[in-house]
């Protein structure tokens, strides 16, 4: 007997009662491959695990260092998403072009470093360095970015300057020396890692742990909230959604407030992890632009993607070609470039 043709007038994925449901589609080639290489990614892990527990090998002293550098990869990574993560809001999401992304991360630090020497509470500093970028950032939005919408070559210029601004007047308060955060006792120890038979500093675990934590809650509050779809649909039609009564400058206004928070809390987990200098505003809005070419603009999945991609690629390459390291960075975004322009990630245009 003939197929019976689906009802044109039901949604797609659906059929009428009593009818053969629709034929799933084939993966494609692309997901195939990706499939393929994280089944095998899996199957390595778990036999090199397996082999560890068993004692079918002993780790030699390369074998350690190897193991090291790639979760000093992972950490540091993971420190990439906190900051790209709040850039691919405002920036991958809103379409906004603040590169004075990497200054919010910078005084942010400065700030909770502050706020802990003067109050002995690393966590106070954590509050403190969110608290004061979201309302830094709450401030850009309304007095800089709300002016200029749509006008990229504008916000470009404006940010370029206002980093260059911000990075002069944190000079001239807290000068060129080099702070550090000093976290609490009971996550400032060594934790030995099972199986694997070494040590691990248990700030940069737990500093993975609140990046992973971070990225999950962004996402489900994006993709499974109302809000999150308000802001989607602002995105893509901000007419459109004001015209259905949504206060659509409050939802920006929102979104730039938490994406400069993370900036601002990412500065003072991060100058923990690492240290507090001149420059590293810059280092670390480089950082989260490449993030976001990788792994695909307005994409939380392709940020931790790209932001693992690029931690791996830099310690790695610290470690065993500490000439080329830098290197490696720019070929990973090239080459996503040239394969993806839209990102790992990133929605075709």
């Amino acid at each position: 007997m003939a197929d019976i043709a689906r009802d044109p007038g039901l949604p797609r994925g659906l059929s009428a009662p009593g009818l053969p449901g629709p034929r799933r589609l084939p993966l494609t080639r692309r997901q195939r491959w990706i499939a393929a290489a994280v089944l095998a990614a899996l199957l390595v892990a778990v036999v090199f695990l397996v082999g560890l527990g068993a004692g079918w090998w002993q780790l030699t002293g390369q074998d350690k260092r190897f193991i090291a550098t790639v979760l000093n990869g992972l950490t540091l990574g993971a420190l990439y998403f906190l900051v790209a993560s709040g850039f691919t809001l405002v920036f991958g999401l809103m379409r906004n072009v603040n590169l004075a992304h990497g200054s919010l991360y910078l005084a942010g630090a400065y700030i909770g470093w502050t706020a802990a020497d003067a109050t002995g509470s690393w966590f106070f500093g954590v509050a403190i360095g969110f608290l004061a970028m979201a309302l830094a950032g709450l401030a850009l939005q309304l007095l800089v970015f709300r002016r200029m919408e749509g006008q990229d070559l504008r916000q470009t210029l404006v940010t370029i300057g206002l980093s260059i601004v911000l990075a002069d007047l944190m000079l001239w308060q807290w000068g060129g020396q080099t702070y550090q955060f000093i976290p609490p006792d009971w996550i400032d120890g060594t934790v030995r890692l099972p199986m694997v038979g070494m040590g691990y500093s248990e700030y940069r675990l737990i500093l993975f742990l609140a990046a992973v934590v971070i990225g999950v809650g962004l996402w489900l509050f994006l993709n499974k909230t109302k809000v999150g779809t308000m802001i989607r649909a602002g995105v893509d039609d901000r007419d459109m959604l004001a015209a259905s009564g949504v206060n659509v400058q409050l939802v920006f206004c929102v979104v730039f407030a938490v994406g400069a928070g993370l900036a601002g809390f990412a500065g003072v987990v991060g100058g923990t992890a690492l240290s507090i200098a001149p420059g590293e505003d810059t280092r670390y809005l480089l950082a989260s632009l490449i993030v976001v070419i990788v792994g695909g603009m307005g994409s939380v999945t392709g940020a931790a993607v790209g932001a693992v991609l690029i931690g791996l690629a830099e310690q790695l390459g610290l470690v065993y070609s500490p000439t080329y390291g830098v290197v490696y960075t720019f070929l990973i975004m090239v080459g996503v470039l040239v394969w993806r322009p839209q990102g790992l990630l990133g929605r075709g245009g």
